[in-house]
């Protein structure tokens, strides 16, 4: 029988442990003392709390003398979080700057299904390639915004200890392995019908809706085994889960399944005899996020605010909340900022003295911008609405924000560009968490198919030659979505493995529904590619300009040089020098002056911006004959190549010029 492999537990690591215990009673013995809040009535003072499953004066003991985990989970229906998820993250936020631990949970397997809460029509049925784009776009998104909050809670004071925990799971991990007979024989008989018929959701869409189908009736079912599952194998136990206050019955249907489930599991080691007050399970919803109007913020009312910058804008986005009506600013100051309760008060006696500088509105604006995208395009944006609306703010009159237009304003065209690889610009800052590129990006069928990884991350965007792409992949640096370890189709979870350099007809292998390809390079850079057919939108002549303009790029130089001033002739000087990029860039141009020389003008990509700084876009509304594909600009000046032919004036004067 083979050995084991003993995971070694250090001595540094153990009085780790004991120090973080012994610090945890300590501040439990501050918080009874009345020298300090308790982490639930924070949570109230700030008005998070809208219901408790459980009890409330217990939860706020057992937050108190225990160090529980928490969750919040979210379906990946759509590409981004809107505002509205934003709610019962920041409770989560503040759990984690507390030393909570937790967990943020992606419903790859539940999306499947869709959520009937609240609604009294059935989901569409999402295809599969949209369901895979949407959940790595989420997974990433989260995943950097929970980077933001650790910056932006240090900002605050919150400064990282080692005994605070924080994950990102996928439900999709444990519901391919969940069978039928499983989830029937442990969880099936606590389920009693009368009362899932008797919910809210259930009687609504029966009797106002579109009826009740057998997957969406059975959609609590599995939200309750997730939290089971998460209960059962997390350490510490996951005791807490936080959602709005429409999940109210869905959390308490999964507080009575995990009761059940330790009651008359079949296993002794999870079962327990007699109730453990440490070990109860709680739920907590917080408020309906709305305007002082009524007006509900989300995707089902049709006016969601997206967190994703290519969704709204960071301009846009710090534009809807510097117009929040002066009756919402105070609560929303509350809701979305780490701000002291004593910061918000003083700000909100300046802003009652004058409300026309809308103090209040430009400090919430800020300070949520630099929570959810970062602390560089906060400050760019209020620049932005500084230089562009100037003082119109001061005789604009306390309106609420239009949710289904966040801004009326064309947002201005930012400086800085992400989409630029640092291997183009050597002087671009190192891709991290913070401008990290978006990861959606359209190309057409015929520069995917057939096409090896390394061609493929060069009309990406992802690299800036064929070769370069290659050594990539050689040194494993290189991965594309897919089963774990192993070629073909991804499931629905974030996993990648080693992309191969070889036959180009193995990409194939990976395209998800003839549709969708995902490539990561490093930890940041990844590609959401959606395919289309080369003849929408004039792809494929696109494609073909592209190829002509490359193959001109690369045929050899014949440059004219001549030795003396501008005007004066001379003998020409063959110059041997090379182009300094590979990819074609327009915006240069040769000029003619009689009896001189012909001129090559070279234009510098990051400073002029008439030479095109994006990857490569599939484009559907070009209609002009002369489109070409975008490529990347060299941070280095590149020469255009020509071939120059000698000539003579009727003047006698001699000169090259280039021969089209």
């Amino acid at each position: 029988m083979p050995k084991m492999a003993k995971r070694l537990i250090g001595q540094k690591y153990l009085a780790k442990v004991a120090q973080a215990e012994l610090d945890w009673a300590s501040q439990a013995r501050d918080i009874r003392a009345g020298k300090k809040k308790s982490m639930l009535s924070l949570l109230e003072e700030r008005g998070y709390v809208n219901a408790v499953a459980g009890g409330r004066d217990n939860l706020d003991k057992l937050m108190t003398n225990k160090r529980i985990g928490a969750y919040v989970g979210i379906d990946p229906t759509a590409p981004s979080l809107h505002v509205g998820h934003l709610l019962p993250f920041m409770v989560l936020f503040w759990m984690y700057v507390h030393g909570f631990h937790t967990i943020s949970l992606v419903g790859g397997a539940t999306a499947k299904i869709g959520d009937p809460t609240g609604r009294t029509t059935s989901r569409q049925a999402q295809p599969s390639a949209v369901r895979k784009a949407n959940l790595h776009a989420m997974h990433y998104q989260v995943k950097a915004l929970w980077r933001k909050v650790e910056s932006y809670g240090e900002k605050h004071g919150y400064k990282w200890e080692w005994a605070w925990r924080r994950g990102i799971d996928n439900n999709t991990t444990w519901m391919e392995k969940l069978s039928v007979m499983e989830l029937l024989k442990v969880l099936g008989p606590g389920i009693r019908l009368g009362t899932m018929l008797s919910r809210d959701t259930v009687k609504n869409k029966m009797e106002n809706g579109d009826g009740m189908s057998f997957a969406e009736f059975t959609y609590p079912v599995l939200q309750a085994w997730d939290w089971w599952y998460m209960y059962n194998t997390k350490q510490p136990a996951i005791q807490l889960q936080i959602g709005g206050s429409d999940q109210y019955g869905n959390i308490v249907a999964g507080i009575d399944a995990i009761k059940y489930i330790t009651k008359n599991h079949s296993n002794p080691e999870l079962r327990q005899e007699k109730e453990d007050p440490l070990m109860t399970p709680y739920g907590l919803t917080v408020p309906l996020l709305t305007t002082s109007s009524g007006e509900k913020f989300g995707k089902s009312a049709g006016n969601a605010i997206w967190l994703d910058k290519e969704m709204t804008s960071s301009f846009d986005l710090y534009g809807f909340f510097l117009r929040s009506a002066d009756a919402d600013v105070e609560r929303y100051l509350k809701l979305f900022t780490f701000l002291p309760m004593e910061t918000i008060r003083s700000v909100m006696e300046e802003h009652t003295q004058n409300p026309s500088k809308r103090t209040a509105q430009h400090l919430l604006a800020s300070e949520l911008l630099e929570l959810v995208h970062g602390k560089s395009a906060a400050e760019e944006a209020a620049q932005q609405h500084s230089r562009f609306s100037g003082n119109r703010s001061k005789s604009t009159t306390s309106t609420s924000p239009t949710l289904s237009s966040p801004t009326s304003e064309t947002t201005p065209t930012s400086v800085t560009n992400p989409d630029i690889n640092r291997s183009l610009n050597p002087h671009a800052p190192p891709t991290n968490w913070e401008n990290a590129p978006p990861p959606n990006i359209t190309l057409p069928r015929s520069l995917v198919y057939g096409m090896t990884f390394g061609r493929i991350l060069y009309h990406a965007g992802l690299v800036s030659s064929y070769s370069e792409g290659n050594r990539l992949i050689q040194k494993g640096g290189v991965y594309v979505g897919s089963a774990p370890a192993q070629i073909g189709h991804q499931r629905d979870e974030v996993s990648f493995t080693p992309a191969k350099w070889g036959d180009p007809a193995a990409t194939e292998q990976f395209v998800i529904d003839g549709q969708l390809l995902i490539l990561r390079v490093g930890k940041w850079k990844v590609k959401v590619i959606k395919i289309v057919d080369d003849d929408e939108g004039g792809m494929e002549r696109l494609r073909k300009g592209a190829e002509r303009d490359y193959d001109e790029a690369r045929k050899p130089v014949k440059v004219r040089k001549w030795k003396g001033g501008n005007d004066m002739p001379g003998e020409p000087v063959r110059s041997t020098k090379r182009a300094s990029g590979e990819s074609p860039v327009s915006g240069f141009e040769a000029t003619h002056r009689e009896g001189g020389r012909d001129e090559l003008k070279s234009l510098r990509g990051t400073e002029n911006k008439d030479v095109p700084q994006r990857p490569f876009r599939a484009s559907t509304d070009s209609t002009d004959e002369s489109a070409r594909i975008r490529m990347h600009a060299s941070d280095r000046p590149v020469t255009i190549r020509k071939q120059m032919s000698e000539w003579s004036g009727s003047d006698g004067s001699k000169g090259w010029r280039s021969v089209d």
